[in-house]
């Protein structure tokens, strides 16, 4: 059976939606979003089915993306070299810098530093597409960045063996000084981009594996900020508010 129809419970669906249990009750009596039913009479939804809601979301395009069969997104979202990301992170940083003023600069270095992190740790290890989907909409002020490579739980493994969840990972990835040159750099840019989070210039959303990180603009880092998800992605995805 594909992934996207495998049955999820009325809380993985709330969880992977960001909406309460209740709502889905609600909607599910409205017909706006109907559940099947076990025996037992509990409701029970797919990934396919949820789809027409992710879909309108900016960050939920990026994330089905990064958690279903893999196939390249759409051409015009999908970088699948560094130049190509660069290049396109180039033009956000000028359409950025005539609608935010000064802090224009870190926020497209901060997206930088992210993308980039995807083809530094991810060279001729991509498990299936390589490269990355990146997407932004400065009237929505969000973009947001994906990709399928191994993730940070992985990469960090490489030296730190004893690393054995997700949250742990992004944790570490996030707030201490990693040595080792292939991890070091996904470490220390992340270090980057959460000091400009705590800084105040934006809020970032991070998952990688089944872990997720939100941190509000101008709060600092702490393990509560770190959340055990119901869905699960490849690789690493991140969405920046401003």
């Amino acid at each position: 059976m594909s992934e996207n129809y495998q049955e999820l419970s009325i809380g993985e669906a709330a969880g992977i939606l960001g909406v309460s249990i209740e709502t889905l009750r609600r909607w599910d009596r409205a017909g706006k979003l109907q559940a099947t039913r076990t025996q037992g009479g509990q409701r029970r939804y797919t990934l396919d089915a949820l789809k027409p809601i992710l879909e309108k979301d900016l960050f939920w395009n990026a994330k089905l993306w990064a958690m279903e069969k893999g196939k390249e997104p759409y051409e015009g979202f999908y970088c699948p070299t560094r130049p190509v990301f660069e290049a396109r992170n180039s033009v956000m940083e000028k359409l950025l810098e005539r609608s935010v003023g000064e802090v224009y600069s870190l926020i497209s270095t901060s997206a930088g530093e992210m993308g980039n992190n995807s083809f530094d740790h991810n060279l001729g290890k991509w498990p299936d597409i390589p490269g990355i989907y990146f997407n932004y909409s400065i009237s929505e002020r969000k973009i947001v960045l994906a990709d399928r490579g191994l993730g940070i739980l992985k990469t960090l493994q490489q030296i730190i063996p004893g690393l054995k969840d997700h949250s742990e990972a992004l944790n570490i990835a996030f707030t201490e000084v990693i040595t080792g040159r292939a991890p070091e750099k996904r470490g220390n840019g992340l270090k980057y981009v959460k000091r400009n989070v705590e800084n105040g210039y934006f809020s970032l959303t991070f998952q990688t594996g089944n872990a997720q990180l939100i941190l509000k603009s101008g709060e600092t880092l702490i393990m509560e900020n770190i959340k055990t998800t119901a869905s699960v992605i490849r690789g690493c995805i991140a969405l920046i508010e401003f």
